[in-house]
């Protein structure tokens, strides 16, 4: 009895699991697939092409929007870290743990709630909205991220290290430059990297903040979805999902190439 209980649980337990993973995955494999469809009807399989990948190029507001995309996550990421670095090191003369406390908030608060507030804020301060806005509101994500991952490799570093080469001569600004920063490499990758993701993928802070000026490309396939199905979308999304996941692989590669560091 015992033994026909473990082997239906053997034989239950992986058909479970990859229902599961065909529920999550289905949908993307799906979309990717149908990337290749040579066939403008989306219902319909009409060979394999790649002409969406090169329609998608010549589309000028996609190309725009994409530049804006990345502008804005390169400098949200930037600054991010920037703040990030400077509020962790402070924090060992701080030495609080409440203000820590409400970044992790930040990362269980909805995405369309942060936005309405920063969109409150910049509306009751007469900021325009634009680039700025756009920055200041993926600025704010990344941070709910990038403290957490850097203050967790800070608390792991020896004071003694950057205590010997205070005593050796260097000023504190030397001692951040040349010791602490590349101590803390590692996880400003990984967290550069996440916020980078993060950036490019969020779609709410860009319909929020972005302004009539500025379109962000998540905002651009949404307006091209309310318009009808493209199958330039597909391609276009196939493309971020193929940049997200090199981003993901390299940031468990630097996650596997720390541990061991560590260990060692």
């Amino acid at each position: 009895m015992v033994g026909d209980k473990k082997y239906m649980s053997m034989i239950v337990q992986p058909i479970f699991v990859s229902v599961v993973y065909l529920f999550l995955y289905l949908p993307i494999i799906v979309m990717v697939l149908f990337s290749f469809n040579k066939s403008a009807n989306p219902m319909k399989w009409g060979g394999f092409s790649l002409q969406w990948y090169t329609q998608m190029w010549n589309i000028p507001e996609m190309v725009a929007a994409l530049k804006t995309s990345l502008i804005v996550a390169a400098a949200s990421t930037l600054l991010s870290l920037i703040i990030g670095v400077c509020f962790v090191v402070a924090h060992k003369w701080w030495k609080s743990e409440v203000l820590f406390s409400f970044f992790y908030v930040n990362i269980l608060l909805p995405d369309i709630v942060l936005a309405i507030g920063v969109l409150s804020i910049f509306t009751f301060s007469h900021i325009p909205l634009g680039y700025g806005s756009l920055i200041v509101g993926h600025t704010l994500i990344g941070l709910g991220f990038v403290i957490p991952i850097i203050r967790a490799r800070f608390v792991e570093l020896d004071p003694y290290l950057t205590e010997a080469s205070l005593d050796l001569g260097a000023t504190y600004f030397q001692t951040f430059r040349r010791v602490l920063i590349p101590l803390l490499m590692p996880s400003l990758v990984a967290a550069g990297l996440l916020a980078f993701t993060l950036s490019l993928d969020d779609f709410l802070i860009a319909f929020f903040c972005a302004g009539p000026k500025v379109q962000t490309l998540s905002v651009y396939v949404y307006s091209m979805v309310k318009a009808g199905v493209d199958p330039t979308i597909n391609a276009i999304s196939a493309v971020l999902l193929g940049v997200s996941g090199i981003l993901i692989l390299v940031l468990l590669s630097l996650n596997v190439i720390d541990q061991v560091l560590s260990q060692e």
